[in-house]
């Protein structure tokens, strides 16, 4: 267990004195109390409301003075201050109607200096496939727990240019994302985020940093770009089929679990032992690069006579 997981982050006792530029408690309620706005379960948001929290995030995810950050749900701007702080610039994707069109004026307002370092898209980060400026170097972002995963894999997907990646998510979500095969959280979002990237637990958040404070504890998973793809003819598409289909029935073996996918239980062990995996094996102790074998030979669909 790393140092940042022994010791969770707590508001009243802060590490190091808060920056003006930052929002602290006081700041981030007066804000909303402004806005009239009042966080919501149903958009997954816990604002972050402790300085050091949001400075330990950027210290974590390395960011870098020359690093382009994109930002997924800024919300009032606790994290996107932090990252102006560290990175040349900051791009902030929110959905919420209120937080997107006040967020400018909270960096104008804080970091003036900075603003022209910043911009803001107003759009549900499933579908954005554009960003201002130069292309982004690192994801850093505080992800409603209700979208996390495809959120996630959707920006790694669409943003190649995306080298590191931290993200702060529900730690049972976070458990998951960094399992590695034979763990027994080891399942789709854990092979996926392995396609894109070396993933790995990063720390944990304690819950009192948060307005409000959520039912769950928080954990912080680090995603490295891998340097070279996963070596495969199949397509992702073609891999992700055999995840879903190999953990939509994870009790199964993967003769059984592929069969559907394979067209039937033999052509199912066919491609598992042509891709030189057991067909008494299950798919919580395969790697993303067995899966890739596997999809490899699927079996060919044949036609029906004339």
């Amino acid at each position: 267990m790393s140092t940042a997981e022994q010791q969770p982050e707590n508001p009243e006792n802060p590490e190091t004195p808060a920056s003006d530029s930052l929002l602290g408690p006081a700041d981030i309620r007066e804000l909303a109390a402004a806005l009239g706005v009042r966080p919501t379960k149903q958009k997954g948001q816990n604002f972050v409301i402790d300085a050091n929290t949001v400075r330990r995030i950027v210290r974590t995810a390395g960011v870098r003075p020359d690093d382009v950050v994109v930002e997924v749900g800024p919300g009032l701007g606790s994290l996107t201050l932090a990252l102006l702080e560290a990175a040349d610039r900051v791009v902030a994707v929110e959905i919420d109607d209120i937080l997107a069109a006040a967020l400018p004026a909270t960096i104008e307002a804080r970091m003036p200096a900075r603003q022209d370092r910043f911009a803001l898209v107003h759009s549900d980060a499933m579908l954005v496939t554009e960003l201002p400026g130069p292309p982004p170097t690192a994801l850093v972002a505080n992800l409603p727990y209700n979208v996390a995963v495809p959120v996630l894999l959707t920006m790694l997907d669409r943003f190649p240019s995306i080298e590191r990646t931290l993200v702060m998510v529900q730690a049972e979500v976070a458990d998951r994302l960094a399992a590695e095969p034979g763990n027994k959280v080891y399942g789709v979002p854990s092979v996926k985020a392995n396609w894109y990237a070396h993933v790995k637990r990063a720390g944990s958040i304690g819950r009192k940093v948060f307005w409000p404070a959520p039912n769950v504890d928080s954990g912080l998973v680090s995603l490295v770009r891998r340097t070279e793809p996963v070596k495969t003819t199949a397509t992702k598409a073609e891999v992700f089929a055999v995840v879903d289909a190999a953990f939509a029935q994870r009790r199964k073996t993967l003769r059984a679990a592929l069969a559907g996918w394979a067209g039937s239980a033999a052509g199912a062990e066919a491609a598992l032992v042509a891709a030189g995996v057991s067909p008494q094996a299950r798919g919580e102790s395969l790697t993303v690069e067995e899966f890739a074998a596997i999809a490899e030979h699927k079996p060919a669909v044949r036609e029906p006579a004339l």
